[in-house]
């Protein structure tokens, strides 16, 4: 097979990938020396401008570059794929921005802390933002179909499964047994600890106002998908 096809985008994403990975991962494990620097609002400040910074990088470079290399299946004009599509990447959505979290936190409106969750969508899963990823390079990589949105998601899913890991590991130094209680009633894997038995799901812990406006995103994102495509085109990346 001829090499022509991997192009020179494929080794720049490699290079973004792992640029958000190092910046994301190290700032993660980096929070309790640098809070107590700069405090915890300022931390999580910094720490957001960095991931969004490079995360709209990340977005932009794929939006632009997503047909590159070689095209492996073509099955866009399967009827049922596109619904399919959709379906998953809203399910993604709810995954990735789960609305178990406290929002005033995430921006730095209230004092941000660590917490060990376990009510609404963490019964599911530990670590939804990993399944909401996974979920998410599924359903592109399906609809694009190329070997840059192949390697792209491949990047992606063992970012997120270092955080696995990483996370776990970060939880478990700063909390100790109480940890390993949390992680004995969860699993990783989505509805695992439910089907074991070691946990139960409670449907209206999911009645909350944070949810519906995740689904409010989802509805907007749609409907602003086509647009933001045309944006990202027009920077020459």
């Amino acid at each position: 097979m001829s090499d022509q096809w991997l192009s020179l985008s494929h080794f720049v994403m490699v290079g973004l990938l792992l640029c958000f990975a190092i910046a994301h991962s190290g700032l993660a494990a980096l929070r309790p020396v640098v809070e107590q620097v700069i405090g915890p609002r300022l931390y999580r400040i910094f720490f957001a401008l960095v991931s969004l910074s490079l995360a709209v990088v990340l977005i932009i470079y794929f939006f632009n570059h997503r047909y590159d290399g070689l095209q492996l299946w073509q099955v866009q004009g399967v009827p049922a794929v596109k619904p399919i599509v959709w379906v998953l990447s809203a399910i993604s959505f709810l995954f990735l921005y789960p609305s178990t979290f406290n929002l005033l936190e995430i921006a730095a409106i209230a004092k941000p802390e660590v917490h060990l969750h376990q009510t609404g969508i963490i019964r599911i899963t530990r670590h939804p933002q990993m399944v909401g990823q996974v979920i998410w390079c599924i359903a592109h990589t399906l609809w694009i179909g190329t070997t840059f949105t192949l390697l792209t998601s491949i990047g992606l899913v063992l970012h997120h499964l270092f955080g696995v890991w990483h996370g776990d590991r970060r939880l478990q130094a700063r909390f100790g047994e109480s940890f390993e209680t949390l992680k004995s009633q969860t699993s990783v894997i989505p509805f695992l600890a439910i089907i074991q038995g070691r946990q139960t799901l409670l449907i209206q812990e999911f009645l909350r106002p944070a949810y519906l406006g995740v689904g409010v995103f989802i509805i907007l994102l749609w409907k602003a998908h086509p647009l933001l495509i045309r944006v990202t085109g027009n920077v020459g990346w």
